[in-house]
């Protein structure tokens, strides 16, 4: 029997990862992201290419004002709200997918869960702007809490990392009161992760991140160290990213952040036929036995 795992998000919505894996769409409103910069940067233009996506079967979108790529300029919150909060207003009017914040910002999360969003985002972990807990758990959104090695020194070994970085990042949400059925965590694949090998350790121990007993979200999406592997540039790697959805739905991931929804919504339908197939195997020999 399947072990029941439900996301509790705003607005009274919740998602079943018990069985599938579940999609979620990058949507820049931006015009220097790495891969999609100022190709969605009009208020129309975001929202009719995210409506393309919940149509070729992402569940959530992620929508984000800011760039996150390593050297990108920050913008001011207003700008950054400017950008967000008419593309979300808009998409709750639209569609009944679930709609993320990308955001490390407080004022921000607040303003984009009035507008619609149920899912805040924040790629600092709540160690950027404490106070987003407290926003996540007075409105009762979903958050995604994501590692980074950004502006810090590491631990040595990637998982020992993850666990200390988390878990001060779990004892701020939970000092904020966030419920913990709201929470994913996300291992933050290529942020201050540069080297290929430590990308590749931390998918060949991924199971070890699935101790700490939440879904686990990844966004390994186009980035450098698939870059290195293939030697393709960042539009030419949806391919290479749809090896890792396989490859980390395999090995527990639920949610995966990605750009092209259509190629990783079939890798993750091979995943997912793979891991049914794999449960009625084992019920079938418990029968027996």
């Amino acid at each position: 029997m399947v072990e029941r795992t439900i996301w509790r998000v705003g607005h009274g919505r919740s998602l079943d990862l018990s069985e599938r894996g579940a999609i979620m769409a990058i949507v820049n409103v931006t015009p220097d992201s790495f891969s999609d910069g100022g190709l969605h940067d009009s208020v129309e233009g975001a929202v009719a290419y995210a409506l393309a996506c919940v149509e070729e079967g992402a569940s959530i979108l992620d929508i984000g004002g800011e760039s996150t790529r390593p050297g990108a300029a920050e913008v001011t919150a207003e700008e950054e709200m400017a950008r967000v909060l008419p593309v979300i207003s808009a998409l709750s009017q639209k569609t009944d997918a679930l709609i993320s914040i990308d955001t490390y910002r407080a004022v921000t999360a607040r303003a984009a869960v009035a507008a619609g969003a149920h899912i805040i985002n924040d790629v600092h972990g709540l160690q950027r702007e404490p106070e987003i807990a407290a926003v996540a758990a007075e409105t009762g959104s979903g958050l995604c809490i994501m590692h980074t090695g950004r502006g810090r020194t590491k631990l040595p070994d990637p998982i020992a990392d993850q666990r200390d970085f988390l878990g001060l990042s779990l004892d701020i949400a939970q000092r904020a009161g966030v419920a913990r059925e709201t929470i994913t965590l996300d291992p933050g694949f290529g942020f201050a992760k540069e080297s290929l090998e430590e990308n590749m350790e931390l998918m060949i121990r991924f199971e070890e991140l699935r101790a700490v007993g939440l879904p686990l979200l990844v966004g390994t999406s186009r980035k450098r160290f698939l870059g290195t592997l293939t030697g393709r540039d960042a539009r030419d790697r949806d391919v290479a990213t749809a090896a890792t959805t396989v490859a980390l739905r395999l090995k527990g991931a639920s949610v995966f952040r990605v750009h092209n929804v259509a190629i990783n919504r079939d890798a993750l339908m091979i995943a997912d036929a793979m891991l049914e197939t794999a449960r009625r195997i084992a019920a079938a020999k418990g029968s027996t036995e």
